[in-house]
């Protein structure tokens, strides 16, 4: 259930150092793994990421400098664990779209987000040839890939009620030992008609008169 204290809300104005180290591939995929699988090490995200340890150490540094994660837990003569400090980052569309560094921001996190897909589909892929998953995810797992016509308003009720529905999803699913982390990524992309090509001809309705 994402409440206020589980987001982490960017505002270009007064996050502008925070927007630009999270714009970093490999801090959105280590950030990204914390709030997916919990707690860990430098090492051991190092090996999820196929980078190494001193790299994954230094970009989990920078993620807790801006407040996106914290230490797990003090183990003296060990390896520090860090854990995410919220479940999913936030922003306001209208307001990113404001400043240049804004809108640069957000053109990137959605680029990461399809990278995410992409990264989430192999393993689901793999998780499901291997077995790790039951049969029971085979019918409801899935990309679906529409192309409604809406009005602005009513895509912004069709977010506001997805995450209505999850919210409510999430926690009644929340002590149930069958859950699964799922991910599940939605995009509403409105689209402009295409202008015809330069120099194309259009049909008008005096070359249908003979």
């Amino acid at each position: 259930m994402d409440s206020d204290e589980h987001k982490r809300v960017l505002d270009p104005e007064h996050d502008t150092a925070a927007l630009k180290a999270l714009t970093h591939p490999l801090r959105i995929q280590l950030l990204g793994l914390l709030r997916q699988d919990g707690p860990a090490t430098a090492s051991e995200l190092a090996a999820r990421t196929g980078e190494s340890s001193a790299s994954a150490s230094y970009h989990l540094r920078v993620l807790a400098k801006y407040a996106f994660i914290a230490e797990a837990e003090h183990r003296d003569g060990r390896e520090r664990r860090w854990r995410a400090l919220h479940t999913v980052t936030s922003w306001s569309n209208e307001t990113m779209e404001s400043t240049a560094a804004g809108r640069a921001f957000v053109s990137l996190a959605r680029r990461r987000q399809i990278e995410h897909l992409e990264r989430s589909l192999a393993r689901h892929e793999a998780d499901m040839a291997a077995g790790r998953l039951g049969e029971e995810w085979v019918e409801p797992s899935g990309i679906s890939d529409l192309m409604p016509r809406l009005t602005a308003e009513s895509l912004t009720e069709l977010f506001d009620t997805v995450a209505a529905k999850l919210d409510e999803l999430t926690v009644r699913d929340a002590d149930d030992p069958r859950a699964e982390h799922v991910v599940f990524l939605a995009a509403g992309l409105p689209l402009a008609p295409h202008e015809p090509a330069p120099g194309a001809h259009t049909i008008d309705r005096k070359d249908l008169n003979p």
